[in-house]
């Protein structure tokens, strides 16, 4: 009956702070090589942090970065497919 009891509270308590995560898909402005970026994460100020920081290969070339949009998703995967959609329409215009 404990045990029970105990995997009750503990998924309940995980659901309750998976629902607390929140997403975000965003997209950056570097006028250095005057280019965007469009990313997917979980904690923006530190992904932002990250890139002016030169953490990432694409975007050490651009620092600095500015936030120029971002959008709250419940899920990663959801935000992710957001960037996805982004990009492909990106790539789409080019050509």
């Amino acid at each position: 009956m404990i045990r029970v009891l105990y995997q009750w509270v503990h998924k309940a308590s995980t659901r309750l702070m998976l629902s607390i995560i929140v997403t975000f898909m965003y997209i950056l402005y570097s006028e250095k090589p005057n280019k965007y970026y469009v990313g997917a994460c979980i904690n923006l100020e530190r992904r932002l942090y990250e890139h002016n920081i030169g953490h990432s290969k694409f975007t050490s070339t651009g620092v600095p970065w500015l936030l120029k949009y971002k959008e709250k998703f419940p899920e990663l995967a959801l935000a992710k497919k957001c960037e996805s959609q982004i990009k492909k329409d990106k790539i789409k215009k080019i050509y």
